[in-house]
């Protein structure tokens, strides 16, 4: 790849495990910005960059930096993407796009205002190897025509009323949280490996802990409970700890979904089962180099992660040979690489294997429709609110 400079912004969880896939391939991380000069200095010298950032201006500013990652809070995302591109920057954004539809529709008709610019949204769990042999497998007809699919997102870190993060704040998350933190990773993922959209969604929110109690100082996501400190005050909660969808796919394809951020026991576990007239895949995020297909009249198969083994993109993602098993951070890596190799080729104007601004565009759609479903407890049909995307 050609010298390009990277600025990350955020100093939380996602910084680190952006500057590290950066750096492995072989991208520069000018330097880092935080929502004080403090938190940068001190992000700065830990992940041992360069460059603290005092406010986000100055990292558009600096002419070293040709590209933003932008992991900040939820809130954010909308203006400093909007900024970036005005700046001439290529923008790979953590989900979501932005709080809502008619933000993230601006978004969408800048990205294609501004075809120069490589503008992405970080769903880097389409790049587990063995979900791109399902794509490949699905694309292909390898699986038949799509009968249905179904499947789930859940974790624990929140199972308690002492668990505290600002993503539970609707102000700084958006009016849905699980579904929109994890649900539309999975979403984002089935559509990656069937191409289908989603046509109309019914769904069914649950708030397990309508108080929950904010502690003294700020908890980092994922957090241990022995690390947190002693709760100070009782906070009304109104983002959905757990949620089930149906779903409607367009051409009659019918799916399920259920999200759930307190399922003790379950740190950080997606999994989907595709059934196609002809065979059947299943993948679990936490056995991420396994991929089950299962098969009417002979027996099921079991793919192991081997690049030896695998074709197309899934072969080119799957950089360790097979038995030296790949995971969470080598999809960040990989999401990553087609990104800049996409800046490299200086042709933004080929379908990308990344999201675009337009996927995390209709997830926000599809978001705002289950949410509505929810509250009105109907069938709503999805309305991407964009002639763009």
């Amino acid at each position: 790849m050609s010298e390009i400079g990277a600025a990350i912004v955020g100093t939380g969880f996602m910084s680190w495990v952006h500057a590290e896939a950066l750096r492995r391939i072989g991208i520069e991380v000018v330097g880092i910005c935080g929502s004080s000069m403090e938190k940068s200095q001190s992000a700065a010298e830990k992940l041992r960059i360069a460059r603290s950032y005092e406010n986000f201006s100055q990292v558009l500013e600096d002419p070293d930096v040709q590209s933003v990652h932008i992991a900040t809070p939820n809130r954010t995302h909308f203006d400093m993407a909007k900024r970036a591109i005005a700046a001439g920057k290529h923008v790979m954004c953590e989900k979501p796009l932005a709080m809502n539809s008619a933000e993230s529709s601006e978004l969408v008709r800048l990205a294609a205002a501004n075809p120069h610019l490589a503008t992405a949204v970080n769903y880097n769990v389409r790049f587990y190897p063995l979900c791109l042999e399902a794509r490949e497998l699905s694309r292909q007809g390898g699986i038949g025509d799509v009968v249905h699919v179904t499947g789930s997102y859940v974790q624990d870190w929140l199972t308690r009323a002492t668990d505290f993060n600002w993503r539970v704040l609707s102000e700084e998350n958006g009016e849905l949280r699980a579904v929109a933190d994890i649900g539309t990773h999975w979403l984002d993922l089935v559509h990656a490996i069937t191409g289908l959209d989603v046509d109309s969604v019914c769904a069914d929110l649950k708030t397990v802990h309508p108080v929950r109690q904010r502690p003294s100082q700020a908890i980092k996501t994922f957090q241990g409970e022995s690390e947190s400190q002693s709760a100070t005050e009782p906070v009304e909660i109104n983002t959905e700890d757990y949620g089930a969808v149906l779903l409607r796919f367009r051409g009659g394809v019918r799916g399920s979904l259920h999200v759930s951020q307190v399922s003790p026991g379950r740190k950080n576990c997606l999994r989907f089962e595709i059934a196609g007239s002809l065979k059947t895949l299943a993948w679990d995020s936490e056995r991420p180099n396994e991929l089950w297909i299962g098969h009417r009249d002979q027996a099921n198969e079991l793919v192991i992660r081997d690049p030896a083994l695998l074709t197309g993109s899934a072969r080119t993602a799957a950089e360790y040979p097979g038995g030296h098993n790949e995971g969470y951070a080598d999809s960040f890596k990989q999401s990553f690489r087609v990104f800049y190799e996409r800046i490299d080729r200086g042709d933004c104007s080929s379908p990308p294997m990344f999201a675009t601004f337009a996927d995390g565009h209709r997830e926000i759609a599809l978001c705002e429709a289950i949410l509505q479903s929810h509250r009105e407890e109907r069938w709503v049909q999805v309305d991407d609110h964009s002639d763009s995307s």
